[in-house]
């Protein structure tokens, strides 16, 4: 394990896609940058999701608004950083499956095409012929995003990872962060260096790499685990589309396989008892997948705000600022997050009006964070 340097200019804790993104953004900005990630690269949260960048957010057009500033990035990717992506156009269905979720579509849609989503509401019938495994008995309509798209999650951060150190960025892994003083000096096993700015991108850890530093992140780890089943012979060849039902179930094509998600066991309850739950809101809304079992495909643990909504900012009374929270939606925001934690960093207007993002929203009491 190499020393550290004595001193940096911005010290980034986190070496997921949105601590590479930052660390990146920082250092083609003109600061010295140095990451620190406790394993490997891409070994916490991004690691741990479905591999698909989209724009739609149902119900937060806020999300969905970084959602689609950081598909912008991602389609100049490859030209900015040689790194392929392999961005593929798959959609996303959301399905509705009482009246009251598709009059929320209707009250909400003008706020999301404000935002820049393409999305539009379609029959049951209509969304049977975009994912033909759903039985259009089981819904009443649903929302149609085209700008949905599987991707590499581990090409992303290593494309960020590679054009930060060409920016001079210094990027050390295995270097879990021990300590954090008032005065800016972070203490790790490899030694201790003293940081201008500090910024939070830890994930699922951000709470108590932020606690280190007396700040306050209300974030949780949610473990979840994502379940794969056999795709059915007369499915159709083409890729189905991500699809996301009321009950938080989501199903998309894996290979010549299918994926699906939906959380984890509820407390006191088995795992056994949640797959066979699981099992249930397939059959009922996929009937082609009745019967098929569900194998273990990977697991891990979401950084998750009490909203959903990331938190992205900095503490009032010293240069500490964070992104965390992202409830398993970081890979769609972490170059506008990259974005905004550099202008904030610089005391430079951001793009977006940040107010909403803050740890403030959630706090009670006297305001910590702005």
């Amino acid at each position: 394990m190499s020393q550290l340097p004595e001193r940096t200019d911005a010290l980034v804790i986190g070496g997921g896609v949105i601590g590479n993104s930052i660390a990146c953004q920082l250092a083609e900005a003109g600061l010295g940058t140095v990451l620190l990630e406790r394993g490997a690269l891409g070994s916490g949260s991004s690691g741990t999701t479905a591999g698909v960048v989209r724009t739609y957010f149902p119900g937060n057009a806020l999300i969905s608004s970084l959602a689609v500033r950081s598909l912008a990035a991602y389609h100049a990717f490859t030209e900015r950083t040689g790194t392929d992506l392999g961005l593929k156009r798959i959609g996303l269905l959301v399905l509705f499956s009482d009246e009251d979720q598709v009059q929320d579509f209707r009250h909400t849609r003008a706020a999301q095409q404000a935002a820049g989503v393409d999305v539009e509401l379609v029959t049951a019938a209509e969304a049977a012929r975009l994912n033909p495994l759903v039985d259009e008995r089981s819904i009443l309509a649903a929302a149609w995003a085209p700008e949905a798209y599987a991707c590499d999650p581990a090409a992303i951060v290593r494309g960020y990872a590679m054009a930060a150190q060409q920016a001079g960025a210094i990027l050390r892994t295995e270097t879990p962060v021990t300590g954090i003083d008032p005065d800016g000096r972070v203490h790790t096993p490899a030694g201790s260096i003293r940081a201008d700015t500090i910024v939070c991108a830890a994930g699922p850890w951000a709470g108590t790499v932020a606690a280190m530093a007396d700040v306050h992140i209300p974030v949780t780890a949610y473990p979840v685990e994502m379940l794969l089943t056999d795709t059915p012979g007369n499915a159709p060849r083409n890729a189905l589309p991500m699809t996301m039902h009321p009950s938080s179930l989501r199903i998309r094509s894996w290979g010549d396989r299918i994926l699906v998600g939906m959380g984890r066991p509820a407390p006191e309850e088995t795992r056994q008892t949640w797959l066979q739950r699981v099992s249930r809101h397939l059959d009922a809304t996929y009937p082609a997948l009745a019967g098929n079992g569900l194998e273990h495909g990977w697991s891990g643990d979401l950084d998750v705000s009490p909203d959903g909504m990331a938190f992205i900012g900095r503490d009032r009374s010293r240069p500490f600022f964070y992104a965390a929270g992202f409830s398993g939606q970081g890979l769609c925001q972490a170059p506008a997050a990259g974005e905004i934690i550099r202008d904030l960093v610089l005391g430079k207007e951001s793009w977006i009006d940040t107010a909403g993002l803050s740890t403030a929203r959630c706090l009670s009491g006297p305001a910590e964070s702005s």
